[in-house]
Parts: structure tokens; sequence; C-alpha cells
């Protein structure tokens, strides 16, 4: 397991030879077997194998064509819809319908999805996790037809690879590791930190490209701006009260 951890790397070009029955099911058992407040299991995971629905979220994910190529396209949503039902149906009053619980219900849902990614990569297929669920999340509501209590947290496409990407760089240990208390950073740690990526080939060719002096201001100005920042969050949020989550 450890070995597969290690040697994790994001595939974004698939075959189209479906996984079978059987080892689908099983990476699907394994994400219902991730820790889970409560024993709640807050979380739902809506497996996509048909073309048809593939090409109803193509653009919801901006297009990329992993949506389609790969297998099977995973959408992983916080749930308090049926453990919600099931308390109603007992005489037992549910008060999750908060920011709270929707909280609770992500955790539960990313580690499901964390449990699914390894269990495929240990079967030695190939996931992404695609960010642009929370860009389109209400769309993908409207496509999968989620009921109130559902929203899409995230996105795993699982298929055989059809590429062998390098592995890709990460910050020292330093940089995320804290014993006992938080530590915080001085600027020349700051520049410690990041001083293998800054000097990397891929920055130098990512600065050339974009016409820009430094790391930073790819993601500041070119990749994660605030203009889109502030819009998701506003759509985002809305889509938590219609969704019921921030009733309370």
């Amino acid at each position: 397991m450890l070995h597969t951890l290690f040697k994790h790397r994001s595939i974004r070009k698939f075959r189209s030879t479906p996984i079978p029955e059987e080892m689908l099911q099983e990476i699907l058992e394994a994400a219902s077997r991730a820790s889970t407040c409560g024993n709640m299991q807050l979380y739902s995971l809506i497996v996509s194998r048909s073309e048809e629905v593939r090409r109803e979220l193509l653009p919801c994910h901006f297009g990329q064509q992993m949506v389609v190529e790969a297998p099977c396209v995973v959408t992983v949503c916080a749930d308090i819809h049926r453990f919600s039902k099931w308390c109603s149906q007992r005489d037992a009053k549910p008060a999750y319908d908060n920011f709270a619980w929707f909280l609770t219900a992500t955790i539960d849902a990313m580690l499901a999805a964390q449990n699914l990614a390894i269990a495929a990569e240990a079967y030695g297929l190939g996931i992404c996790y695609l960010g642009t669920t929370i860009y389109t999340a209400g769309d993908i509501v409207r496509i999968l037809e989620l009921p109130k209590g559902v929203i899409p947290i995230t996105t795993l496409v699982i298929g055989y690879p059809d590429e062998k990407p390098e592995l890709t760089d990460r910050l020292p240990m330093d940089a995320v590791v804290h014993h006992e208390r938080y530590t915080d950073y001085s600027a020349a740690e700051i520049d410690e930190l990041w001083a293998e990526r800054e000097e990397s080939e891929l920055t130098k060719q990512l600065l050339a490209e974009n016409g820009l002096e430094n790391l930073a201001k790819i993601f500041t100005e070119r990749r994660y701006v605030e203009k889109d920042n502030l819009a998701i969050s506003r759509s985002y949020f809305a889509l938590l009260k219609e969704r019921g989550f921030l009733n309370q």
C-alpha cells in the first residue's frame, strides 16, 4: 500500500477498456469502508459509466476529454438527505440542515473518495480528481437529479492509464509537518521551501509562456484569480442554501 501511495500521479489520458464489474464493486466497497462521523456515511457516490451521462457531464468539467475517454466517472457528494430521511421515518427529528453538517458530510465524502482512489490505484487503474466540480455544481445537480440535501464535492475519473507522467513535485516535509504546535515561517524559510520548485525547468517554461516574473503570480494572475474565486464562492454558497445546508 505504501508503494501505491508513493507512486500516485494524476492520469489525464485513458484507454477505453471497461473496468471489470467485480473489480469496480470491490473498489466501491473499499470507499464505503472509509472512516465516517458516527458511522453515518454522509456521502453518496454517483457512478456514471454510460457514454450518454458522461457526455452530459463533459461541459461541467470544462470539456476535459478524460471525462468521456475514461470508462468510469464518480461524482462524490455530501449527503444529509438519506440519513435525515431515515431519522424522520423513525420519528426522530433530524437537525443536519446546517453548515456544521455540511462540513461533516464533506469530510465523510472526501475520506470515501480517497479510499476509492487508493483502491483503484492498487488495482493498476489511474485516477484524476476534478476540481471543476464545485465550479459547476448546480449543473451537476440537475444532470444527476440530486435531491435536496445532496451536493457535489468532487469528481474522480477512473480507468486504465494511457500515459505515464512523471511524479509531480511536492514541498519538503518541513513545509507541511509541524511538531507539537504550529511553527510559523520566516521570509527566509518561505524562500527555502519553494526554492526547488521555483528553480525547476517546468517553472521556467511556465514563466516564459505567461510572461510573468515568478511562480506565485502564475497562481494569482492566471490559475486561481480573485474574480473567479469570488464568483465560485458566491455560486456555491447560494447552492448550499438551495440544497438545504444553511437552514439553521
